[in-house]
């Protein structure tokens, strides 16, 4: 996956004011839908949500992946947000998140997608990279923090 054909600037966003987890995924949804007219924001929240009624997809250190597959949906699509206050997000280790990655697919094969939220996994997991986010002065710092971590990890897959 190659992260910088799935965000832009303009769905890499700082110091979100969201209440809660559902707030912030209410927040991605539109983010997300906005980069394709031909999708709802209603199918990219209900595919958020229905993922995670199956599991949390927090990682440790207050990052979260939240994601889902939206039949039709013809590329993947991503959006960043680094939230002004942490959200409970019922995480395994207890931290609440701040950092979120949310990231739509198309119903596309299981090792495929295994393959990309594998990725980005491995890309907002790192401890160090989510300290540089989390400093970051404005969206389009953060969304060139991610393209510039991403591209070493993009050009060996």
């Amino acid at each position: 996956m190659d992260i910088a054909s799935i965000i832009e600037p303009s769905r890499v966003l700082r110091n979100v004011d969201a209440r809660s987890k559902k707030h912030a995924l209410d927040i991605l949804s539109e983010m997300i839908a906005g980069a394709d007219d031909e999708l709802a924001q209603g199918a990219v929240f209900d595919s958020l949500i229905s993922r995670e009624k199956v599991g949390c997809t927090a990682l440790p250190g207050g990052v979260a992946i939240p994601h889902g597959c939206i039949d039709g949906l013809e590329r993947i699509i991503g959006a960043f947000v680094k939230l002004a206050h942490p959200v409970d997000y019922d995480t395994p280790d207890g931290v609440p998140v701040d950092l979120m990655f949310a990231i739509v697919l198309p119903d596309i094969a299981g090792t495929e997608r295994k393959a990309c939220l594998k990725e980005a996994g491995q890309i907002f997991g790192d401890p160090a990279f989510q300290r540089m986010l989390r400093s970051a002065k404005s969206s389009r710092t953060l969304y060139d923090m991610i393209i510039g971590h991403s591209a070493p990890q993009s050009a060996s897959a």
